[in-house]
């Protein structure tokens, strides 16, 4: 054990190494010259002022906010011997009895499909999971916007996934959005962009790697600034959507926020809804969809616990408890 500890330390250092050689040129950069780069190519940054408890009444008086998350779990082995278990839950600020759940599962036991490889397999499992999960927020938020005429939509998450993994409920929510009048938002904990690397590699023909936005914005922004990202370098305004990077917490990490196009006008102030909503020494998420986050949560213990005492028992055991699970 001490000789795979070992080769495990080797090949740590071998790559603390090529990180450093692959971000030589971005760490090379001072906070002044990227901030003026961001500035001039990619979008303004500007400080943001968290909203007044007037201007938080006043959505509250509008139907409030309501914040959408969904969850997954699974229970069982390799395929087919598994459950996967989807939740999707809206919440108000304003109707405090009026959260909206729905729920469904998939078990290729029940649900046959053939499926020709272990690749094809895992492909299909994902765009599954997807497809429900996406499905099943947007089928909660559009509930949402008939019954509680909210006054935005905070969903967990960037708003391209639904154009991409159910594309016919989002433009459902979109188009009713905009004829209700309900801003919609998706703010994304975990950005995965390039925008402002792409820009820096057509720019400066001396870099060849690839850099993502999380890892440049790291440190970058000051508590409480945003980048208003530009039409022409976002990658999202083809497919209809308007975003800011901020930095919402004390956190260094920035996260992400995605608007429609139609209601670009109100980028600003949603950005600043999140900035206000967010507790400044947490990871930069705000507390509502913190509390929907948990909420809808599909914990192991839940899982097990329904199994057992819905599943008849042998059922249960023939089909969904794994040699793992017997193990532990």
């Amino acid at each position: 054990m001490n000789e795979l500890n070992s080769i495990l330390r080797e090949r740590v250092k071998d790559l603390n190494l090529c990180l450093r050689e692959k971000y030589d040129y971005l760490f090379g950069l001072s906070k002044k010259e990227l901030r003026s780069f961001i500035n001039s190519h990619v979008g303004e940054i500007k400080k943001m002022d968290k909203l007044d408890t007037s201007q938080l009444a006043l959505y509250e008086s509008r139907g409030g906010i309501v914040g959408v998350d969904g969850s997954v779990n699974r229970l069982g082995g390799a395929h087919p011997h598994y459950v996967e278990v989807y939740q999707a839950l809206a919440k108000s600020t304003s109707q405090k009895e009026g959260d909206l759940v729905l729920a469904d599962l998939y078990t290729p036991l029940y649900f046959d499909e053939e499926e020709d490889s272990l690749v094809d397999e895992e492909i299909i499992i994902g765009d599954r999971r997807n497809e429900k999960l996406a499905t099943l927020e947007l089928d909660v938020a559009i509930e949402s916007v008939k019954k509680h005429k909210p006054y935005a939509i905070l969903m967990d998450g960037g708003l391209i996934r639904y154009n991409i993994h159910a594309h016919d409920r989002w433009t459902e929510l979109r188009q009713l959005c905009e004829e209700e009048g309900v801003i919609l938002v998706g703010v994304i904990k975990d950005i995965k962009t390039s925008i402002i690397g792409d820009t820096i590699k057509e720019i400066d023909g001396r870099v060849s790697n690839r850099y993502y936005d999380r890892e440049i914005l790291f440190g970058q922004l000051d508590y409480g600034e945003m980048i208003i990202i530009k039409d022409e370098v976002s990658k999202k305004l083809a497919r209809g959507y308007a975003s800011v990077f901020l930095r919402s917490s004390l956190a260094p990490s920035v996260i992400g926020m995605d608007i429609i196009d139609s209601q670009r006008e109100h980028i600003q102030e949603m950005a600043r809804l999140v900035f206000t909503l967010t507790p400044e020494n947490s990871r930069g998420v705000p507390l509502w969809l913190d509390i929907v986050d948990k909420e809808v949560l599909i914990s192991d213990d839940i899982m097990r616990s329904m199994m057992e005492e819905y599943l008849d028992r042998d059922l249960y055991e023939r089909f969904f408890v794994s040699e793992r699970d017997k193990r532990s």
